[in-house]
């Protein structure tokens, strides 16, 4: 598994929100350039973040971007889950994934489904909040 650029940036936009609390909304040309994003690739992200319901959007003299939940309530799972689409560690255990005609015999399955569960637990198990206070382990 190798997190995109969207999936990274996605994550430090989102860290970088709740570092800022959630009472003031940050213009989208402070965030690429804090960030050092292109404004263009990050309006795509911002795009995704809103409509999934993980950003409230403002428009206007005082508009932007700001988190409508606690840190506490993301986890680096679902930002990534929803940038990323998976966090499979091999195509044939993504969701949705074209049916392998090895499935039934394939003696590395149940491997890969492990690893995806793990992947999984461990990214779930940790918040925007756990990463502003460096519990990470």
């Amino acid at each position: 598994m190798i997190v995109s650029t969207k999936g990274r940036y996605a994550l430090r936009v989102m860290v970088r929100f709740a570092q800022r609390g959630r009472e003031e909304y940050i213009p989208l040309k402070e965030i690429a350039e804090g960030e050092e994003i292109s404004q263009k690739y990050l309006e795509s992200i911002m795009t995704v973040l809103s409509k999934a319901g993980f950003v409230d959007a403002a428009a206007g003299k005082g508009g932007g971007y700001r988190l409508n939940r606690s840190p506490e309530e993301y986890t680096v799972g679902s930002i990534l889950k929803l940038t990323e689409g998976s966090l499979s560690a091999v195509s044939c255990t993504t969701q949705g994934a074209s049916a392998c005609s090895r499935t039934e015999c394939c003696q590395a399955k149940p491997m890969w489904d492990k690893l995806d569960r793990m992947i999984d637990e461990f990214f779930e198990g940790i918040t925007l909040a756990d990463l502003l206070n460096e519990q990470v382990e």
